[in-house]
C-alpha cells in the first residue's frame, strides 16, 4: 500500500519537473482533446474490515469505458473529463455471507480449524461514472506525455454474487439486498504515456447498516491499486 502511494506520489513530482523543459506551444490546434477508451486492472482491498476479517489470493477488479475531454484553457492541457464504464470487482476473504431459515442474510468468520475454504469471495458489478480534472505535459503533435487526473468515481452495482466453495455445502448467493447500490470515491491516475497508475479510495461503506458481524454494521470501503490504461 505505501509503496503504491510513493509510486503515485514520484510520478506527480516528476511531471511537475517535466512541465518546465521547454514545449511547443506556438501551435494550438482549437478542436484538440483527449477523448480515450480506458482500460485498468487493479488489486482490489477491502478497508476499514473487521479485525478478524483476512483476505486470502488475489482479489481483482477490471474496470473499462470511455471518457470525454472538455479542454478549459488555450493550451488544451487543462480540461475536465467526464466518463462512463462498468466495472467488475472481486473480494476474496474469510467472511461467510448464508441465509438462514427465514430468508434473512447473516454474516460469520469462517473458523479455518473446523471448515476448509477453497474458495469464498463476493463480487461487484457497477456501471460507474468517472468525474476527473486532467491536467497533461501534452500538445497537439506530442503524444508522448505525462499525466495527472484527479475526481471522483460514482458506481451503481448492477449485480453482486458470493461465493463458498469448501468442506461444507457450497453457497451460492446473488442480488444480496445488503450491499449498497451507490458506490462513490475518490481517484487518482498519474503516469506517462499509456502506462498509469490507478487509485481508488472508497467513501462509503460497500454494505448497508442491515448487514451486521459480531453485533455490529460491517463498514468495509473499496480500496483499489492498480495500472490505468489509456488508448486515443
Amino acid at each position: 500500500m505505501k509503496t503504491a502511494i510513493f509510486s503515485v506520489v514520484f510520478a506527480f513530482v516528476t511531471s511537475i519537473l517535466w512541465a518546465q523543459q521547454p514545449v511547443d506551444t506556438t501551435f494550438v490546434d482549437y478542436k484538440y482533446k483527449e477523448d480515450q477508451f480506458y482500460f485498468s486492472i487493479t488489486y482490489d482491498l477491502l478497508g476499514k474490515k473487521h479485525s478478524e476479517v483476512k483476505q486470502s489470493g488475489f482479489s481483482s477488479g477490471i474496470h473499462f469505458g470511455v471518457i470525454k475531454d472538455m479542454p478549459i484553457n488555450e493550451r488544451r492541457n487543462k480540461a475536465f473529463g467526464v466518463g462512463l464504464g462498468l466495472s467488475i470487482n472481486s473480494y476474496n476473504q474469510n467472511m461467510l455471507i448464508s441465509q438462514d431459515q427465514d430468508g434473512e442474510y447473516t454474516y460469520q468468520i469462517i473458523d479455518e480449524n473446523e471448515i476448509t475454504i477453497r474458495r469464498n469471495k463476493f463480487t461487484t458489478y457497477l456501471i460507474e461514472l468517472p468525474i476527473q480534472y486532467r491536467w497533461r505535459t501534452s500538445t497537439a503533435k506530442d503524444y508522448k506525455f505525462w499525466r495527472v487526473h484527479t475526481g471522483v468515481k460514482l458506481g451503481y452495482v448492477l449485480y453482486n454474487s458470493s461465493k463458498f466453495v469448501g468442506s461444507i455445502d457450497d453457497i451460492k448467493l446473488s442480488n444480496i439486498d445488503d450491499f449498497n447500490k451507490l458506490q462513490y470515491g475518490l481517484t487518482l491516475n498519474a503516469g506517462y504515456s499509456t502506462w498509469n497508475f490507478h487509485v481508488y479510495y472508497g467513501l462509503n461503506s460497500i454494505f448497508k447498516d442491515s448487514a451486521q458481524l459480531d453485533g455490529k454494521s460491517i463498514d468495509m470501503n473499496s480500496i483499489k491499486i492498480g495500472l490505468m490504461f489509456y488508448v486515443l
